[in-house]
């Protein structure tokens, strides 16, 4: 009803309404919260059982084989404590194969450097970017396998890479795989060839993460492309540059796929998972194989550690 001096009346709410008691939560049961916390290890159970029954029981087996002479295939593991660790540091024959990880350490580090490089080149407007991030990516695809028996015929006496010398007046009468001056430089080259694909992702990846915002305000300033990557590009992508750091040490210390389908370790070329596979599988020293496993896999998480010391995360405080 209205009132033409007051305007519309509002009607006052009913007292019944007024007068009800307050709403209150009811607990939920504890079954329903019990099983509110045990659905997400529902879900991770598939993967634990998969992880612990692939990776840390055999890595506890072969800590346990370390200190043991077992051959591989009798029954019999006598203990001899730390004689594999001790025959390991102070035999050199065994150790000496830690120097040829050096080469594929530097071809690590060319491997980065090249793939920041593209990566960086292709961000920018580039014409026919995506026709090289094809070509740059395609090698990672290729099986390792199929990689190394390319390159064995590419490596070969008046292959391909002597035929293609030849054509521009070199004439080198080199064997790229045979002589012990060359065959680690061959093989890392092979190496970067193969694995530049996967940081140039990585690297481009992290790239396209960039605010596209920084770009333009860097753009409108009349930065040059390295105060863009200096000052834009490099700080953003820090975390991925740790990660390609670490891969490459990890990688360069465990090679193994590449040079003993080529070489099979030959002369020079034997790395120390080759050296570990021989003792374990030719000379039946699973002890020996062992302990040298387990110092290649203390070395790398220290080598980690300390990267991760040195060069921390940079996590901005989300609020």
């Amino acid at each position: 009803m209205t009132d033409l001096k007051t305007g519309p009346r509002v009607d006052p709410a009913p007292a019944a309404a007024a007068d009800a008691p307050a709403r209150t939560a009811v607990p939920p049961a504890r079954g329903a919260t019990w099983a509110r916390r045990l659905t997400p290890w529902g879900y991770l159970a598939a993967a634990l059982v998969l992880l612990v029954a692939f990776t840390y029981v055999p890595v506890a087996n072969m800590i346990s084989y370390s200190f043991t002479d077992w051959d591989g295939v009798s029954p019999d593991k006598d203990f001899v404590g730390v004689d594999n660790y001790v025959e390991l540091f102070t035999r050199p024959d065994l150790f000496h194969v830690f120097f040829v990880s050096l080469f594929y350490l530097a071809a690590a580090a060319v491997q980065i450097v090249v793939a920041l490089y593209f990566a960086t080149v292709l961000t920018f407007r580039t014409r026919f970017r995506n026709l090289f991030k094809g070509l740059l990516f395609f090698p990672y695809l290729i099986n390792g396998v199929a990689v190394a028996f390319v390159f064995l015929y590419f490596f070969k006496e008046g292959g391909t890479l002597d035929s293609v010398l030849a054509l521009v007046g070199v004439h080198p009468k080199q064997l790229w795989l045979g002589d012990p001056d060359l065959v680690n430089v061959s093989l890392s080259g092979v190496s970067v060839w193969r694995f530049l694909g996967l940081n140039f992702v990585l690297f481009l990846g992290a790239m396209q993460s960039i605010p596209a915002e920084l770009h333009e305000a860097a753009e409108i300033d009349g930065a040059t492309r390295w105060q863009v990557f200096r000052g834009i590009i490099a700080p953003s992508i820090r975390p991925i540059i740790g990660l390609s750091v670490i891969l490459a040490i990890s990688g360069s210390l465990s090679v193994f796929e590449i040079p003993f389908i080529m070489t099979r370790g030959f002369g020079e070329s034997k790395t120390f998972v080759i050296q570990t596979v021989k003792l374990a599988f030719d000379f039946n020293k699973m002890g020996l194989a062992s302990a040298m496993a387990v110092v290649l896999l203390a070395i790398i998480l220290l080598i980690t550690w300390v990267q991760r010391r040195l060069v921390p995360d940079e996590r901005a405080d989300r609020p």
